[in-house]
């Protein structure tokens, strides 16, 4: 599997291959008895994009070989019995990626010049990543969240650690200057480092963030210096090695009430353009205001999807599999209002019940 998505990840992946750069995406499930049909459909699935390649004129003999393999170390690496919502796979001549993730996808194999990235790209908006980072004297840790999970972010620097045994700490003791684990200058260069390669992150990979330590720890990584605005400090100590699933109960009621309240700024920006009549809501209205870059802020409900087709300019309602029919518009309306630097956040089912489910204040 391909480590957690960033948005440098995904502006790699939008970059032109050589033909056939191969997306294979499927709905999957995370429990019994759902998930039994998940290696069947899965078998189908990879059948059906070999013999779009094994058929395409245009796909060279040794590109073909390429991509078959390519495809094969893609198929290994996938583990179905750790499966959430969807399955993404994208191979191309020299590369393959292979991502679960928190979000249903429709089931397809497209073969282009281009990966299709839509459904990552609405997945890990919804996913509202957040960063923790687990402080202690010998050890600092950072945290890769989402309301699903959360994995130690190993690289960047991280894990920072360093040994506590002081070879002068018994002269020390004798002449009373053994100073505490967080006032001494070697604990305060450790943080420093931290410091700094914390926000070498944060500059790269922008999320919430949460900070977890004895209140001890905290304030001396706070006169270090600001890390940025609205990061939430929690007590906690005793976290710095994890596991992931005791970092997740920590910033769990934090997380929920960042949530919360961003839902509430949402709600209160949506009326407030609605009275200025910079409103736009359900899928018809929000595609278009979407097309053409006035999208502001965009609320989706989590769970929304809905099948439509082009009429004219038009979104009608369609059913799967009519021709022309569009089963992944929202996360192709969320991909481009990204791309045109509009704000993103899902919302709780039924937030956006008389809105259509989806709504957007509008830049004019």
């Amino acid at each position: 599997m391909d480590p957690a998505l960033s948005s440098d990840v995904l502006a790699k992946l939008r970059q032109p291959r050589p033909y056939p750069a191969v997306s294979l995406l499927m709905p999957t499930h995370r429990r019994e008895p759902d998930n039994a049909q998940d290696p069947v459909r899965l078998r189908n699935l990879v059948a059906a994009a070999e013999k779009a390649v094994q058929d395409d004129p245009a796909v060279t003999r040794e590109r073909r070989a390429d991509v078959m393999d390519q495809l094969g170390r893609a198929v290994a690496e996938i583990d179905l019995a750790h499966a959430e919502d969807g399955l993404v796979i994208f191979v191309a001549p020299g590369e393959h990626h292979v991502w679960t993730v928190a979000r249903t996808v429709p089931e397809r194999v497209v073969l282009a010049d281009t990966f299709l990235t839509r459904n990552l790209v609405a997945a890990q908006a919804a996913e509202q990543p957040s960063w923790a980072l687990a402080v202690a004297a010998d050890r600092v840790s950072l945290w890769s969240g989402s309301p699903e999970r959360t994995t130690e972010h190993t690289g960047d620097g991280f894990p920072l650690t360093r040994s506590l045994e002081d070879p002068d700490a018994e002269r020390e003791e004798r002449v009373g200057d053994l100073p505490s684990t967080f006032q001494d200058e070697a604990t305060r260069q450790f943080l420093r480092e931290a410091h700094t390669a914390l926000r070498a992150v944060l500059a790269s990979a922008p999320r919430p963030l949460y900070v977890i330590g004895e209140p001890a720890a905290l304030a001396l990584l706070e006169d270090t210096g600001p890390l940025q605005p609205g990061a939430v400090p929690l007590h906690h100590g005793g976290l710095a090695r994890g596991p992931a699933t005791a970092v997740q109960e920590a910033v769990e009621p934090a997380r929920v009430a960042r949530e919360a309240a961003a839902a509430a700024t949402v709600m209160a920006e949506l009326d407030a353009a609605r009275g200025r009549r910079e409103f736009a809501g359900g899928i018809d209205e929000v595609w278009r205001a979407a097309r053409e870059g006035r999208v502001r802020l965009l609320a989706v409900e989590d769970h929304y999807r809905t099948v439509v087709r082009d009429e004219g300019g038009h979104l009608e309602p369609a059913e799967p599999g009519e021709p022309e029919a569009r089963d992944d518009m929202v996360d192709e309306i969320v991909e481009r209002a990204l791309d045109t630097g509009a704000e993103v956040q899902f919302v709780r089912d039924d937030t956006l019940l008389d809105m259509d489910r989806i709504a957007a204040a509008l830049r004019y």
